[in-house]
């Protein structure tokens, strides 16, 4: 056997990743979006902090999205509250395409966007303390139990969160799972530096800034039940 084959395996290490990349088919108005759109509405991110205040053209408070999907919420979101500034993170650039055609049909500017990988984006591109609040609304609950490991709400993802949210902004998490809204709650609750805004082992009731989804509406009438998680950074 050759010495080379018994040196240790030097590769780096493969983050677990809390999404899988499946791309899918872009609408040509999707790559129109992201090709005309982008230059207006995109943040193309280095390896330093963002200068949010610069990126929308005005100090506000910023509420951070993680995960939009098609853009539905956060549009809504945005339009219903012009005082603040809407930050986006997605991977999968067909959602990232049909956001921009929302923006630019309902005429939004209080909308900025990144298509990359949402703890990259915090640990590099994020200075602390400058979220208002963040929202993960109906994250991939990784339902196999061999899988929970690429559940995004863990105990390392929450103290980032937290560094990165102002002294009394939110953390608002909403799942159609309840296994994975139970996990999410004991993670929270056992989180230092986060009180539960609904009381102790208590999940809120969805508020109204977050907009009912059409597959939310849909569960509910199959009888689905949905969770709503609001934690305050408290320290």
């Amino acid at each position: 056997m050759s010495s080379k084959a018994l040196q240790p395996e030097t590769r780096p290490h493969r983050p677990i990743r809390s999404y899988v990349r499946r791309e899918g088919r872009i609408t040509r108005a999707q790559q129109r979006a992201l090709t005309e759109l982008w230059p207006h509405y995109g943040i193309d991110r280095g390896e330093t902090p963002l200068d949010l205040e610069a990126a929308f053209a005005r100090p506000a408070p910023v509420m951070l999205e993680i995960g939009f999907g098609n853009g539905d919420a956060l549009a809504a979101m945005a339009a219903a509250h012009s005082q603040h500034n809407y930050l986006g993170i997605e991977v999968h650039r067909p959602g990232v395409g049909s956001l921009l055609l929302k923006l630019e049909r309902q005429a939004i500017a209080n909308v900025r966007v990144i298509c990359a990988d949402a703890t990259q984006v915090l640990q590099q591109n994020i200075a602390d303390g400058v979220l208002a609040a963040v929202y993960i609304f109906f994250p991939d609950p990784w339902p196999k139990k061999r899988h929970h490991k690429r559940r995004l709400l863990q105990a390392a993802f929450i103290q980032l969160l937290r560094l990165k949210l102002t002294p009394g902004g939110r953390l608002h998490v909403a799942t159609d799972w309840q296994d994975y809204a139970e996990s999410v709650m004991a993670v929270l609750e056992a989180a230092p530096g986060f009180v539960n805004v609904a009381g102790r082992g208590e999940y809120a009731p969805r508020p109204e800034y977050r907009p009912e989804t059409r597959f939310e509406r849909r569960g509910q009438r199959l009888g689905h039940g949905v969770w709503d998680l609001i934690f305050e950074r408290c320290g």
